[in-house]
């Protein structure tokens, strides 16, 4: 945060909220070091409407309602211009009820679709329709996977998530087609009771909303069960810090849905400059860090646009469907949300092995 007896107006502040404890805890460094790299290179620019650029990290682990009241008090400040960060949908709600017309909020998180947004939230991820629902209509056409269980956190994103799915697979088969469903609290250690249920047997895979760590102790606990060479799992909440929390062994015949993954070709020069400014031994540069270099450069782009950084103003350069360049390519919004390419990766130990194009 920029010292109280310095001008605020010489920079601009972005409140940046990850977990710093809880199952979400092992994205922080990753999170924090791709954040980093944007603003390292707005910063050897002309930063954002010719302003500096600093973060300031907060702890997103905790409660939603503990996060929003020091995300309102840091706002009571006027040093804050904006919002950050990869945090679960309930610290979102929460957030949001503070920051609402007051500053942008980019949202680095995939998320469970909107029917409303409130002014100056803008949704960074991938929504079911762009991600798991494609997923899902991959792996029944390359597996024939129709049946499948649900197993997730219990907040809102893998509950919301899981309705859509339901309703999908409904539609689609003309029968009930997930015969299993349960949802587990953040930070949830064993998971026999998932995996002693007799309905579990009868589907081809297991569609996994769980968040950090609970993903890597549920794929480990899994695969000590049997079940990991005879049927799926797909999971949009994996990356590489899951992959190799969970250990080689755990991540057989595991599919992921994502925007970005950092073997893909066109992400080579990305991790290039990421590794010159943080070294070869730094965290991972992620799916999930990237929406996070990706929010603070579409945060610039979409002030460029604008001309300010007034959520009104920039609800107004992004809602006609103007197309903003970033380091990333050219981003297009659907109302509030940015519209991403998606596609499937199988797992390969801990490295990703990108398949097809799904959306």
């Amino acid at each position: 945060m920029v010292p109280p007896h310095e001008n605020p107006d010489h920079s601009i502040e972005i409140l940046n909220i990850v977990p710093l404890q809880g199952a979400g805890g092992i994205f922080a460094p990753s999170c924090e070091a791709a954040i980093s790299l944007a603003v390292e290179e707005i910063n050897s620019g002309t930063g954002i409407l010719g302003r500096e650029l600093r973060t300031t990290h907060i702890d997103g682990g905790r409660a939603p309602e503990e996060v929003a009241l020091e995300v309102e008090a840091l706002l009571a400040t006027g040093m804050v211009h904006a919002v950050t960060g990869w945090h679960t949908s309930a610290v979102r709600r929460a957030v949001a009820g503070v920051t609402a017309g007051r500053v942008p909020y980019l949202f680095a998180t995939d998320h469970e679709g909107f029917d409303t947004t409130p002014p100056g939230l803008f949704l960074m991820g991938s929504d079911p329709a762009r991600q798991i629902l494609p997923a899902l209509r991959w792996l029944r056409r390359e597996f024939g996977a129709w049946r499948w269980a649900v197993l997730g956190n219990d907040y809102v994103w893998p509950r919301r998530t899981a309705a859509v799915v339901r309703r999908e697979l409904a539609e689609r088969s003309g029968e009930l087609s997930v015969p299993l469903e349960m949802f587990v609290p953040l930070e949830t250690h064993d998971f026999t009771e998932f995996l002693a249920q007799p309905a579990l047997d009868a589907v081809d895979g297991v569609i996994v909303l769980l968040v950090g760590a609970d993903v890597a102790r549920f794929n480990r606990q899994f695969t000590r069960a049997g079940r990991a060479d005879r049927q799926l799992r797909v999971s949009p909440a994996v990356d590489e810090n899951v992959l190799l929390t969970a250990g080689a062994p755990a991540n057989r015949n595991l599919y992921v849905p994502s925007s970005f993954f950092v073997n893909a070709p066109e992400a080579a020069d990305r991790l290039r400059r990421y590794r010159r400014l943080h070294g070869e031994f730094a965290p991972a540069l992620t799916n999930f860090s990237n929406t996070e270099y990706e929010a603070v450069h579409t945060l610039r782009a979409m002030a460029e646009a604008a001309g300010s950084l007034d959520p009104a103003r920039m609800h107004a350069a992004v809602h006609d469907g103007r197309m903003l360049e970033t380091p990333a390519g050219e981003r297009r919004f659907a109302g509030q949300q940015v519209i991403l390419p998606s596609y499937i990766a199988a797992v390969d130990g801990v490295d990703f092995q990108i398949l097809d194009r799904i959306c």
